[in-house]
């Protein structure tokens, strides 16, 4: 005795959420992103062209998927075809991969998700899955995709950039003392810049365009002979001026790249070389990466942001200051006088540990 088979037989379609159990992860993402208010996807409202999905299912679809560790647009697209969840959060909706990833990089869709989390933190707190008093905060280092040998360190930049304005001054000098071209007119008497060495290379060109008429008019050979060789010391000390113009330029926009930084990656300039947790070839080498901070409670995240330092310590104030701009409302515990508050305890505290680390060491 067998259940009722048959493939030839017609079946209306079923309502898919009766496949779902009680507690699928689909009803939490479901209610989670309905809560979202409706100005939030007003920014993706278009009065033109082909209509779109709409926002939320889109914002469902994708949160559904990362809860299963899938992050290709490939897989999302079969698992619309193939989950029962997936098919009910997009009620029969199929989007190609190519409008999943236009949709999830879109610039819009940060503030959507930072939205996402101030709903989120609320939910559980209707839920009685997290509490109000408290936050904790954690970092953690996450390896940059750059190359490990594309490194630039700022002790290198600053030992090379004195060099250069050493060695450009003295050539400097030595040209205006020997009369080979005028002095310039200079913003500052230490160092010249990138428009001054510039300057200093055209009237090195308009010398040995003057060395060239007269190499031209000589007929004595001797004569011709030395303003040849002239000449080319003159040539020598132009790309030597080129040269220096175009460094100087380069270690300018590194200095700008750095910031506060020791180094950053060319490949990434926003990743800075730090020691991992994960060390492959077990000799301490540092890769590029960014410093993670998250703000958790009850094991849920409430709060994150990304940092070039390597040390949590340089991260924790300015942390605390992001928070407060952009995720004020998640923390409705804290109002804004109490959190300013305590930013402002956590400096002073911070401050005085400093001052009595110098004293110590004096």
């Amino acid at each position: 005795m067998f259940k009722n088979y048959n493939m030839n037989q017609v079946v209306l379609p079923l309502d898919l959420e009766i496949k779902l159990q009680e507690n699928d992860i689909a009803y939490s993402i479901h209610d989670l992103v309905e809560q979202i208010p409706d100005q939030a996807f007003d920014q993706f409202t278009q009065h033109t062209g082909c209509p779109a999905y709409h926002p939320r299912m889109m914002m469902k679809v994708i949160l559904c998927a990362y809860t299963q560790s899938v992050f290709s647009g490939r897989k999302i697209e079969g698992l619309l075809k193939d989950s029962i969840r997936m098919m009910w959060l997009a009620q029969g909706y199929e989007p190609s991969y190519r409008t999943i990833n236009r949709f999830r990089v879109h610039p819009k869709v940060k503030l959507l998700l930072r939205e996402c989390f101030v709903q989120f933190r609320c939910h559980l707190v209707q839920e009685g899955q997290i509490e109000n008093e408290a936050i904790f905060i954690d970092g953690t280092k996450v390896e940059a995709n750059a190359n490990k040998f594309t490194f630039v360190w700022r002790k290198a930049v600053e030992k090379y950039h004195a060099q250069l304005i050493e060695k450009s001054n003295q050539i400097y000098d030595e040209l205006v003392e020997n009369e080979i071209i005028p002095e310039i007119k200079r913003e500052t008497p230490e160092e010249l810049s990138t428009e001054e060495l510039s300057d200093v290379a055209e009237k090195m060109e308009e010398k040995i365009e003057e060395l060239n008429q007269n190499i031209e008019a000589s007929a004595d050979v001797n004569e011709r002979k030395h303003l040849r060789t002239k000449r080319k010391e003159q040539k020598q000390l132009h790309k030597q001026f080129r040269n220096f113009s175009e460094r100087k330029q380069k270690y300018e926009q590194d200095m700008n790249t750095f910031g506060n930084r020791n180094s950053y990656s060319k490949t990434d300039t926003d990743a800075t070389f730090m020691r991992m947790k994960d060390d492959y070839m077990k000799n301490g080498q540092l890769k590029a990466g960014y410093n993670l901070q998250i703000a958790t409670e009850g094991q849920y995240a409430l709060a994150y942001d990304i940092f070039p330092n390597p040390t949590d310590t340089r991260t924790f104030l300015p942390f605390l200051d992001y928070i407060e701009e952009h995720f004020k409302s998640i923390f409705l515990s804290f109002r804004p006088t109490s959190l300013q508050m305590l930013v402002t305890e956590v400096r002073k505290i911070i401050m005085m540990s400093w001052k009595s680390v110098i004293v110590h060491h004096l």
